[in-house]
């Protein structure tokens, strides 16, 4: 349960979503201090939460200024009994809507893992270091050649939002590329329709998106997971649903604050 758990939550849903692999528009959607909180729901029962936070200053890797931004999940109710405390990161170009470093730091179970990976995107290199248990020293160290303008499980998700949807029509197909784990992930991503969705935060017009996923013994049916888009400036994403071979998972929008546009 804990490992399905993590993969549909984090890989297969964040990660096929966020890594558009076209030209984004300038940065108009979010800004410094944006935090955004979402529940996630097994079935009947709430089973976690995600926090994505923007950090209120602007950091400098390599004198380049980037957006710190992370993203908190941990398990709620009765399924605290599979414990998930996990913290990924990204530090994301302001201009280029590129990342410069990501990292995880992850705790479930017994289970820990620190990782941190470092981009060239001119070298199209990604440097990962593997930290021991103890995130206090390096025990593993290894190069991988990536895509030009590739994006982070992180990073992907706010480049998203710097989309121009508008020019899509129902039926187009955006095409996606990401490193995560050792692997470089090419998905396509649908775009279906517009409709109107009632969330905690109110009331919006969205754009409803569709991921092609490989068929695989986690999700059912030839499009398990659908995610709706704000209509509006900031583009936030508002609820993600997931048809897994046992049960179904959602993920709904339930605070968003310090938006850039209000």
């Amino acid at each position: 349960m804990k490992k399905r758990f993590k993969k549909s939550v984090i890989v297969s849903i964040f990660f096929l979503l966020g890594c558009y692999s076209g030209f984004a528009q300038k940065n108009t959607a979010f800004q410094k201090g944006e935090e955004l909180l979402f529940k996630v729901s097994y079935g009947f029962f709430d089973a976690a939460e995600a926090k994505m936070v923007v950090n209120p200053e602007i950091s400098t890797i390599n004198e380049i200024p980037t957006y710190k931004i992370d993203v908190y999940g941990q398990t709620l109710g009765v399924f605290k009994l599979f414990y998930v405390k996990d913290n990924w990161g990204s530090y994301l170009d302001t201009a280029r809507m590129i990342p410069h470093h990501s990292y995880r730091h992850i705790e479930e179970g017994k289970y820990r893992k620190h990782e941190r990976v470092t981009f060239d995107h001119k070298k199209k290199n990604a440097h990962v270091k593997l930290y021991d248990r103890d995130n206090q020293n390096v025990i593993d160290t290894k190069d991988y050649k990536i895509p030009a303008q590739v994006q982070d499980i992180v990073s992907g998700f706010y480049y998203l939002r710097t989309i121009d949807f508008k020019k899509y029509k129902p039926g187009d197909t955006i095409h996606l590329v990401g490193f995560f784990d050792k692997e470089i992930y090419n998905v396509k991503l649908i775009f279906k329709k517009k409709e109107w969705i009632e969330t905690s935060i109110g009331k919006f017009q969205s754009y409803v998106l569709v991921p092609e996923i490989p068929k695989n013994k986690l999700f059912r049916g030839d499009q398990p997971v659908t995610v709706w888009v704000s209509d509006d400036k900031n583009k936030i994403p508002l609820r993600i649903k997931a048809k897994l071979m046992i049960g179904s998972l959602d993920m709904e929008i339930m605070e968003a604050k310090n938006l850039r546009n209000n």
